[in-house]
């Protein structure tokens, strides 16, 4: 197959695929969601990305229909139905499928599954960033498919002419991007919004965090500002689709560009680690 879809047990190719009208997700975006790369149909950091998947569904009160270790089987036997291995996989949960009403129905929960083509961005080349108000809820740590104003986040940066947008709250605390994390690098030591409910932890962020600790580069899990992304050595940018990018503009201002040699063996450090694991 060139692309797939699965829902609750049935699938065959994703723009065949249909959902009934009354699931949760059409009414409240009422689930929770995760997703990452495949390469050579072996799926990266599955255990990470699944053990996420279960606490974003727990935070929410919603039971997956499954096991981890059968979800993991299920996906790594869906990859094995594609055309090819390179891929990006998402799963999502919902809380089920009744009449509208915002009180939680009784009954399963969905699970559904898409598979499509996709590669990773190597990082070679950099990227340009907007910054835009973070004006989201205060449950960023969960990873819920209530996704507007990343949506309205992303479309200005597309416009713009940039890889992401940076969120920022009151104050100008630097939270994340729309659908990345953001650090930055300044004299030698790598800074990371700390994990809070104003975040989503990444697994990305994760793999960069032991990454340091493997290159012996000092880390910092605290909040820096717009000032002082603005001011850093290197901005960095990781995803599960995008290991580690570097910034060389933010809402048009030049940055970064004063550490290449570090961030370059963070970024041959994490794409090497991606490769070895999906051989």
């Amino acid at each position: 197959m060139e692309t797939l879809g699965y829902y609750n047990g049935k699938y065959g190719p994703l723009e065949e695929m249909t959902v009934p009208m009354n699931d949760r997700a059409s009414w409240f975006g009422d689930g929770v969601y995760d997703a990452g790369p495949c390469r050579n149909y072996r799926i990266f950091a599955l255990d990470e990305h699944v053990d996420r998947f279960f606490r974003s569904a727990a935070a929410l009160r919603i039971s997956i229909p499954m096991g981890k270790e059968e979800l993991k089987a299920t996906l790594n036997r869906l990859v094995r139905l594609m055309d090819t291995g390179d891929l990006f996989v998402y799963y999502q949960v919902t809380r089920g499928t009744a009449r509208r009403g915002h009180a939680f129905p009784e009954g399963p929960a969905n699970l559904w599954i898409t598979l499509t083509p996709a590669g990773i961005a190597d990082g070679r080349e950099p990227v340009r960033l907007i910054t835009v108000e973070d004006t989201r809820f205060f449950h960023c740590d969960v990873k819920t498919l209530n996704l507007i104003p990343s949506v309205l986040a992303a479309q200005k940066a597309k416009e713009a002419g940039c890889m992401e947008a940076v969120f920022y709250r009151p104050g100008g605390r630097v939270t994340e991007c729309a659908h990345s994390n953001v650090h930055i690098l300044r004299g030698g030591v790598l800074y990371t919004a700390p994990a809070d409910n104003l975040i989503l932890a990444g697994i990305a962020r994760a793999h960069l965090l032991r990454a340091c600790l493997a290159l012996n580069i000092p880390c910092r899990e605290e909040p820096f500002t717009l000032e002082e992304l603005f001011a850093a050595d290197e901005v960095l940018v990781t995803s599960s689709s995008n290991l580690c990018l570097r910034a060389d503009r933010i809402d048009g201002r030049p940055v970064g560009g004063r550490d290449l040699a570090l961030f370059e063996r963070l970024r041959a450090y994490l794409l090497e680690e991606f490769l070895a694991a999906t051989e």
